[in-house]
């Protein structure tokens, strides 16, 4: 059954409402446990309206669908307009689809929790937030929605506010975000200033009419008008803006030198972990450049910096996942990683590439995030890899869905994985073999995008084989969700789960004295990730493989994300690029897969007498290069002074001069209250004074 496109306008505002009726959930006790079935159901109806109303979204082109009017402020005009395009229903997809499964997770592994009806009413309200942000028709709309993801994610990433490292996480996320919305809050003003709009409709065609893509002529109403502005403004206007606003897409999708809040934001709870660091909020990057890409095709510089961000911040963040021994913190590093493959798709003009390894990265990131909140669930919080091995026996299906996952993030040939990130890596050689010495950089690139598969595929399998194979040994946490225990006892708090949690009700009861961990329920726990799995797998069989991709091949080439020169691929080494790129990534992975089943597996020794003789790299790897340090440093402290100068000149000088005017009446007071004293004598004497003082006055007008 098909919907008109006109019902799109309910899709983010159901899960709002969800978030509302949580809320109210939070008030009784007895009401709690409706949360998670109103926020769940609400995302998931959400997502069943995408997949109705999709039929009718133009396959090329676009229609705005408006639900109400906004801003009318002199020539801004800004409605809640929602741009239906085939990238928006990618992104709706992506976000409801994996939201739904992440959520009905989520509501066995939160069961017990002190906060349940206030995480699902964040839950809900993110979806909403993410939602209004894919849909809007314009920045400024766009910009709301990126700031109330902000404002979610504070929320869950400082889910446990009584302690202090996630209420420094939170704040972390929060005001480096900050920074870089400020760059993007003024590309938003510049493209303003440049075009006379922020709508889509607008200057979108004005600006693929300024490529030459669309003939000007045929531009109509608010495009025409944007272009005759832009035509007429200043050109390295229109080229700051797209750097501008990259700056808010490296700090939501956590790119150098913004990333540093993301590995800290695993404070929050694993199902916050997968829906939002990993699936969703902190692909916002990469939709948006994908959105705006004729603004980016506009400046000669910017793909080429978008391109080289996010290689680099690949290879950097895959080095340093490769040292940890926190499992939430290797898969933390690795997102920053697969989000730089899916910044640098873009950048080489794989729009194509970027947008099929955001979704197959939805898929088995979410995966693997829910399956360490697994472990950690079954381990009362322990998640180092040094503390647990040979778990398989004890955790079968939790050990084989990461193993899926693992799969599509080393790349494996016939994972999602695999085809999403070849994609990528042949469009960075295919855009070196162009003609000009600067695109040599490309080829660098590529080289850069091998190399981080290589290493993705080792840190994946470490953490695998590390866990579920060799000799089984583990030492339990000290931890039940974190830390944040429900008030009523546990006794009751299982009574309260039974029986559909048997399995999670009797790892419960491990975590305060039991044999150790067992597996999760199948319902509600296990069996989303099954779906997951699946999709990281098989998800190639609907998304699309070969020359044109298929589905998500004709969704970018029907939306404003189709790039002015599309990626042909070439030759190189006497074979296809594409085909040499599948044959090569392929064997990569393979090679790194062995190796790590050797060092993490059948020679645990080896591994340790490689990190025994390279000691001085382990530890600066392990240490993540210190970046935090060097922030520490130059920012942190500098400003952590000149606070307390600003402090001491507001006490001393700006207080100083306000309390200095609010003594004056005091002190006058002060002075007059000694002549109320009461005694009709001195009343008498001072009237007498008074009469002679005034004698004398006049005396001295009227002598002559």
């Amino acid at each position: 059954m098909s919907l008109d496109i006109q019902h799109a306008v309910w899709i983010p505002w159901l899960p709002l409402f969800g978030a509302v009726l949580a809320l109210i959930c939070c008030v009784k006790r007895p009401w709690r446990k409706l949360a998670a079935p109103i926020s769940v159901g609400s995302i998931f109806v959400a997502f069943l309206l995408a997949v109705a109303v999709y039929p009718n979204v133009p396959r090329e082109g676009f229609e705005v669908v408006t639900a109400l009017k906004w801003i009318y402020v002199g020539d801004l005009e800004v409605d809640f307009g929602y741009f239906m395009d085939p990238l928006t229903m990618v992104m709706l997809f992506v976000v409801t689809g994996i939201g739904s499964l992440v959520a009905l997770y989520a509501t066995g592994y939160m069961a017990g929790d002190r906060g349940y009806a206030r995480f699902f009413a964040a839950v809900s309200l993110f979806i909403f937030a993410m939602a209004s942000m894919v849909m809007a028709d314009n920045l400024v709309l766009l910009f709301l929605g990126w700031e109330m993801v902000g404002l979610a994610s504070f929320l869950l990433i400082g889910y446990y506010y009584e302690k202090p490292s996630a209420v420094a996480a939170a704040k972390k996320a929060f005001i480096v975000n900050r920074v870089g919305d400020l760059g993007f809050a003024l590309g938003i003003f510049t493209v303003f200033y440049t075009f006379g709009s922020v709508k889509y409709a607008d200057f979108i065609p004005a600006v693929q009419a300024m490529l030459g893509s669309v003939d000007a002529a045929t531009l109509e109403g608010g495009a025409a008008a944007a272009y005759a502005r832009a035509t007429a403004a200043p050109l390295w206007m229109i080229q700051a803006a797209p750097f501008l606003l990259l700056a808010g897409a490296l700090g939501k999708s956590a790119q150098i030198p913004f990333y540093v809040w993301l590995p800290d934001a695993m404070e929050g709870p694993s199902p916050v972990s997968a829906l939002i660091h990993a699936a969703t909020m902190v692909t916002s990057g990469v939709y948006m450049i994908a959105r705006l890409l004729p603004l980016y095709e506009l400046s000669p510089y910017a793909l080429t910096a978008v391109a080289t961000i996010g290689g680099v911040t690949a290879l950097f963040a895959a080095t340093i996942a490769l040292a940890q021994n926190d499992i939430k913190r290797v898969f933390a590093f690795s997102t920053v990683s697969q989000l730089g493959y899916m910044i640098l798709g873009v950048g080489v003009l794989s729009v194509v590439g970027g947008m099929w390894h955001l979704i197959s990265h939805a898929f088995f990131k979410g995966l693997l995030f829910l399956t360490a909140g697994n472990v950690m669930h079954a381990m009362a919080g322990q998640l180092d890899l040094r503390k647990m091995s040979g778990l398989r026996h004890k955790m079968p299906v939790t050990c084989w869905l990461m193993f899926a996952a693992c799969l599509s993030l080393a790349g494996i040939p016939f994972t999602a994985g695999f085809w999403s990130k070849d994609l990528i890596i042949a469009a960075a050689f295919d855009r070196a073999q162009m003609t000009g010495a600067e695109n040599v950089w490309f080829a660098v690139l590529g080289v850069m995008g091998l190399l981080t598969a290589f290493i993705t595929a080792s840190y994946g399998f470490r953490v695998w084989f590390r866990v579920f194979l060799g000799p089984e040994r583990y030492e339990m946490g000290e931890e039940h969700h974190g830390g944040e225990e429900d008030t009523e006892s546990h006794a009751a708090a299982a009574e309260h789960r039974a029986p559909a949690h048997d399995a999670h009700d009797h790892a419960h009861d491990d975590h305060h004295g039991g044999g150790g961990p067992h597996e999760m329920p199948w319902w509600p726990m296990n069996l989303p990730l099954l779906v997951l799995a699946v999709g990281a797998l098989l998800s190639w069989l609907v998304v699309g493989f070969g020359p044109g991709y298929a589905w998500i091949g004709a969704s970018v080439a029907g939306s404003t994300g189709e790039p002015m020169v599309r990626p042909e691929y070439g030759t190189l080494l006497g074979m296809d690029v594409h085909t040499l790129m599948l044959w090569v990534s392929g064997t990569i992975a393979i090679v790194a897969v062995a190796l790590a089943a050797y060092l993490h597996w059948l020679n645990r020794d080896a591994a340790t007498k490689l990190a025994n003789a390279t000691r001085p790299v382990v530890r600066v790897l392990h240490d993540k290069y210190y970046v935090d340090e060097l922030y520490d440093l130059v920012f942190r402290r500098p400003l952590r002074v000149l606070g307390q100068i600003f402090y001491g000149i507001d006490q001393l000088i700006i207080n100083g001069l306000v309390y200095s005017v609010a003594w004056l009446p005091r002190l006058l007071g002060y002075s007059l209250r000694p002549l109320q004293h009461g005694k009709l004598q001195g009343y008498g004497l001072g009237m007498a004074g008074g009469v002679a003082v005034i004698a004398l006055l006049i005396w001295a007008m009227i002598a002559p």
